[in-house]
């Protein structure tokens, strides 16, 4: 809606989080060989449907040791190592840059652009397909969570396996409370009450004796932002029949 810009109201709560999860910022250590960290714990973020790892490296300019947020891949366990860097191994947990994982592979956390420390098929049980390698353009090809498919430069990191907490819709809410308290803890995004409950000062398709749209539900994208609400720019409307067809198989 119009309103979610730049207004308090829907800012995200972010007050109990626990940081922001991402790969290590890439160094030497990883671009040449790799650098080994260990599972210290598995937490709950309050927000977010999967568990994340804190992860414990040595640093190699100073005498510390850092820790960094990751995903929390299935099968992990405290205590476990993980390696990130062009020479890991392919275990589930370990971060490796895309041309040094086989196709087929399933990985997660996958960056977009070189070092920028993860942004696809970071959701509770989501991973992403590697499909093909083309090595004379530097690329290799993916297939997201939604189905898509997308190119990315092959020199991009991911974590080998699935994220923790899939199967997390299997189960039904059931009730508004749960529900309420899933979304407290994320934005202000719930209850969403229907167009037509409304009034017509409120919403394109309110009032009248009846709930009813009373108007197309298809809008054009050009239409001035107030009217812009349904089917924006709909190609085709109606559930998708017969076999599934996405529209990203074209190649």
């Amino acid at each position: 809606a119009q309103r979610k810009g730049k207004s308090p109201v829907f800012k995200s709560h972010t007050r109990t989080r626990k940081g922001a999860v991402k790969l290590r910022s890439i160094d030497y250590a990883e671009r040449r060989g790799y650098v080994r960290g260990v599972v210290k714990e598995i937490l709950h973020d309050p927000g977010r449907g999967a568990p994340v790892a804190k992860i414990q490296f040595l640093n190699a300019y100073r005498f510390k040791r850092d820790t960094e947020l990751m995903v929390a891949t299935e099968g992990m366990y405290t205590g476990q190592f993980i390696y990130c860097g062009k020479k890991a191994t392919l275990t589930i947990g370990n971060v490796l840059p895309l041309k040094q994982v086989p196709e087929g592979t399933i990985v997660c956390n996958v960056e977009a652009k070189v070092g920028d420390r993860g942004a696809f098929a970071r959701g509770s049980g989501c991973f992403a397909v590697v499909i093909s390698h083309d090595e004379e353009k530097g690329t290799t090809r993916l297939r997201l969570p939604s189905g898509g498919k997308k190119t990315v430069p092959s020199k991009v990191r991911a974590q080998i396996g699935v994220v923790a907490g899939g199967g997390r819709t299997d189960k039904p809410l059931l009730k508004a409370g749960r529900a309420y308290h899933k979304y407290a803890v994320k934005r202000n995004c719930w209850p969403k009450m229907r167009g037509v409950a409304k009034n017509p000062v409120e919403h394109p398709f309110g009032g009248g004796n009846h709930q009813h749209i009373g108007r197309p539900s298809t809008v054009s994208k050009e239409a001035p932002s107030g009217r812009k609400v349904g089917l924006i720019g709909a190609r085709r409307t109606g559930r998708l029949r017969g076999v599934k067809k996405l529209g990203q198989d074209k190649d």
